[in-house]
C-alpha cells in the first residue's frame, strides 16, 4: 500500500501527461485494466485534445496547464509527451511529490538527466522508465538464466529493431523536440537490454546514419559495445526496413539463447529458445503486452514501496551511452 500524508491507499490514482497517439492507444487503455489502478488526469498543451481523449475514455480531469494537473487528485504521473519536455515535467513532478514514470529516452541531453535524476533522489519520488522489453516474462526468464551463470562466460549479445517509419510530422522527426531519429527512438530500447542482460558497459563504438529516408534525424544506426565482465554486445536499429527478422541472441561459453517475436512483432508470441551444452534444447513461448506487463510492475512498485526494475539512474546511463555513439560519430563525418 502507499502511505501518501499518512494515509494508506490500496489503489494509485494516475496523471497522464501527454496526449499524443501513443497515450491514445497504448497507455490508457492499458491503464484501464489495471484494478489496482484508475485515471484520474490528463494533461496536454492542446486543450482541445485531453478534453477528446477524456471524453473517450471516461477521465474526470483534463488540463494544459501543468501546475493544475499536478495539482489534481493524483498519485503518479506517467509522462508520455514528447522528448523535450521530460526534463521539465518530471522536475515538477517530483517537486509536487508524485511518484514518476517516464517515457524513453529520459531527457534531449544526460545534463538534464543528472538534476531530474538528482531532484528525484532528494524529493524521495520513484523515478521510472519504461524500458517495456525488461518486463516480458521470457526476458527476465532469460536474465535469471544468465545469472546463474548456465551459459558460462558471455561472448556476445545481438539485439536488432528495424521497421519502417517514414518522416512524417511527428516530434520523433523534429529533432530539437526529439535529439534524434533512430537512435534515440527504438536504438535506447536495445542498448537497455543489451544492458540489462550483460552488465556495466565500458565503450561503445558505431554509426548513425540517412540509409535510406532524408530528413533532420537519423533513419539507421549500429553500435558495439564492450563489457565491463564479459565478451561485447552488438545492435542495430531502423526506420528503414519494410522487413526485419528482429530478435534477441545471447551467445556464453556454454550456451546460447534467442529470443523472437519480443520486437516489432506483437500479433506473435514471444519465443525463448535456450540450448545448453549437454542438455536438450528448450522453448517456451509467451503472449502477453509488454506495455501491461511494465504497468503492473510499476504499480506494484509505487503501491509497495519497493524497489524498481528500471530507474531513473538506467535511463541516465543509456543517455550517456547514447551521446557518446553520437560524439563519435559526429568527429568520424568531420573527417570525411
Amino acid at each position: 500500500m502507499l502511505n501518501i500524508g499518512g494515509k494508506m491507499i490500496r489503489r494509485l490514482k494516475w496523471g497522464v501527461a501527454g496526449c499524443g497517439d501513443f497515450a491514445e492507444r497504448a497507455i490508457i487503455p492499458t491503464l484501464h485494466l489495471l484494478p489496482k489502478s484508475k485515471l484520474n488526469s490528463l494533461y496536454s498543451s492542446d486543450i482541445n485534445r485531453a478534453k477528446f481523449l477524456a471524453e473517450k475514455f471516461g477521465v474526470q480531469n483534463c488540463f494544459n496547464d501543468f501546475d493544475e494537473f499536478l495539482k489534481s487528485d493524483i498519485d503518479c504521473v506517467y509522462i508520455a509527451s514528447a522528448n523535450l519536455h521530460h526534463y521539465e515535467q518530471v522536475i515538477k513532478s517530483a517537486r509536487a511529490g508524485k511518484n514518476i514514470l517516464c517515457e524513453k529516452p529520459l531527457a534531449i541531453n544526460s545534463r538534464q538527466a543528472e538534476e531530474m535524476v538528482r531532484v528525484c533522489e532528494e524529493n524521495n519520488v520513484k523515478f521510472g522508465v519504461n524500458y517495456v522489453y525488461r518486463f516480458h516474462p521470457l526476458v527476465i526468464k532469460a536474465k535469471e538464466i544468465i545469472d546463474k551463470g548456465m551459459l558460462g562466460k558471455i561472448v556476445s549479445i545481438t539485439a536488432n529493431f528495424n521497421t519502417d517509419y517514414a518522416p512524417n510530422e511527428n516530434f520523433r522527426f523534429n529533432k530539437s523536440l526529439s535529439g534524434g531519429g533512430a537512435l534515440r527512438d527504438i536504438g535506447t530500447h536495445m542498448l537497455d537490454l543489451l544492458t540489462y542482460f550483460g552488465g556495466e558497459i565500458s565503450s561503445i563504438t558505431g554509426v548513425t546514419d540517412n540509409i535510406i529516408y532524408k530528413s533532420e534525424v537519423d533513419d539507421f544506426a549500429a553500435a558495439i559495445v564492450k563489457y565491463q565482465k564479459s565478451g561485447y554486445g552488438f545492435f542495430n536499429v531502423s526506420f528503414n526496413t519494410k522487413k526485419a527478422f528482429n530478435r534477441v541472441e545471447i551467445l556464453g561459453y556454454n550456451g546460447a539463447i534467442s529470443i523472437e517475436h519480443l520486437i516489432g512483432r506483437s500479433s506473435h508470441p514471444c519465443k525463448l529458445t535456450i540450448d545448453l551444452s549437454g542438455e536438450a534444447g528448450k522453448a517456451f513461448r509467451k503472449r502477453g503486452a509488454k506495455l501491461l506487463f511494465a504497468l503492473r510492475a510499476f504499480q506494484k512498485a509505487f503501491l509497495t514501496n519497493k524497489p524498481l526494475l528500471v530507474t531513473g539512474r538506467d535511463g541516465l546511463i543509456n543517455l550517456k551511452l547514447m551521446e557518446e555513439l553520437e560524439g563519435k560519430n559526429a568527429s568520424t563525418q568531420g573527417t570525411d
